[in-house]
């Protein structure tokens, strides 16, 4: 018997594409499996300090879900760095400006808070229809845990 922990290298580590579609899936729900994607926790060579996880590719991000009063009581907020620079905005107004980062600030927020979860997000691809330019990677579907 081995009488250490194995720890994966780059080179043990083979990345697939994955495509989601985000069309009438519960924002949270679809987050939490984007991030254990991206992070590798799926993956049984999982490291938590390396970057063991997969690419995802998200297509109708415009077609997404959530629930109760959340579109109008979710507020997502920015700072220019100026003296009153604060602004905020509602979900249902993000959604129809930039569609996009409504998960990618949701999958952000499940992702370590260091330089490893700067280039796991990275590897997150989101896109408001249904068209998307990876398709010399072949994604494959990602069937969604419900």
């Amino acid at each position: 018997m081995k009488k250490y922990t194995y720890s994966a290298k780059k080179s043990d580590i083979d990345e697939k594409w994955w495509l989601v579609d985000a069309e009438g899936e519960i924002l949270g729900r679809l987050a939490t499996q984007i991030a254990t994607r991206l992070r590798g926790k799926h993956n049984p060579m999982f490291t938590p300090h390396v970057d063991s996880g997969d690419s995802v590719v998200v297509v109708n991000a415009e077609k997404i879900v959530l629930t109760g009063r959340k579109w109008a009581q979710k507020k997502y907020y920015h700072h220019s760095g100026y003296i009153g620079g604060l602004t905020e905005i509602t979900a249902k107004k993000l959604l129809e400006k930039r569609p996009e980062d409504l998960i990618i600030f949701a999958v952000k927020g499940m992702l370590p808070k260091n330089r490893l979860g700067r280039t796991l997000l990275k590897k997150l691809k989101v896109y408001a229809g249904e068209s998307h330019p990876h398709k010399a990677q072949q994604p494959e579907p990602l069937t969604l845990l419900q």
